[in-house]
């Protein structure tokens, strides 16, 4: 009952945005103030997203066939890029300003030349993904890396550490929490990139199965299929938060 207390306390807020959000667009669905077609009514949503459960979780887990190896992909990168550029001043400010210019590039505007270049769905895909979401892991993992505690190095020196001891047991779990903050944050963006390219390129996953519908003018099956993919951005985000905060509780 006290663990019930204290969420209800600490979500009291999100819950009523919520159920305002919900009466908003009854609202606006119940008075037609736009199309009918677009804003169907709540129940037929509920309808279809019951009625196209099965379906949704079968494109879900062909999401995920895509998300998971571009999130490994942008984390090995990310993670050596920013070790070596963390410890070397000399290249790090060498390459910075190539690696700001290109951070500021959306993937997006991208896409056209990259699918007309690889000409393959999956590989391309992969790409922008992983274009999209390396920047805020790389950023965070230079930061975390140039903001050590002198201490912890000096400390390194004289237990005589280095090489590989050096990095896995002082560098990266002293940088560990910048890098896994950035890390969580670029998850964000990775949900975006993998939506819009299995909107335009895809015969599968989320965002292939909201467009098919918008595209049929199925206005109920579109706004289930973007209230599932809701769903599991945020129970994925709260497993990483609450993995994040397992992770560096060491820090608290």
């Amino acid at each position: 009952m006290k663990k019930v207390l204290e969420y209800v306390k600490q979500y009291w807020l999100t819950v009523i945005f919520g159920i305002g959000f919900i009466l908003l667009y009854k609202y606006i669905s119940d008075n037609k103030l736009f199309s009918a077609m677009m804003f169907p009514s709540l129940g037929k949503i509920w309808e279809a997203f019951w009625k196209e459960r099965d379906i949704m979780l079968k494109n879900m887990l062909s999401s995920f066939e895509l998300l998971i190896p571009s999130i490994g992909i942008t984390l090995a990168i990310a993670l050596v890029v920013g070790v070596v550029l963390g410890m070397s001043k000399y290249l790090r400010n060498a390459l910075h300003p190539y690696i700001y210019a290109f951070s500021c590039v959306p993937a997006i505007l991208l896409s056209p030349f990259v699918i007309l270049i690889v000409g393959n769905f999956w590989i391309s895909s992969i790409f922008l993904i992983f274009y999209g979401t390396v920047w805020a892991t790389l950023f965070a993992t230079i930061t975390g890396i140039e903001t050590i505690d002198k201490r912890y190095l000096d400390n390194a020196k004289t237990l005589e550490l280095s090489g590989i001891k050096l990095m896995f047991k002082v560098i990266l779990p002293a940088a560990s929490p910048s890098i896994i903050g950035g890390f969580v944050n670029s998850l964000r963006s990775s949900f975006v990139m993998l939506v819009f390219a299995e909107m335009y390129g895809a015969s599968f996953g989320l965002g292939y199965y909201v467009r098919r519908y918008c595209d049929y003018g199925l206005y109920a099956n579109v706004w289930a299929g973007f209230l599932f993919m809701v769903l599991i951005l945020v129970c994925v985000m709260q497993i990483f938060e609450h993995l994040k905060n397992y992770l560096l509780k060491w820090t608290a």
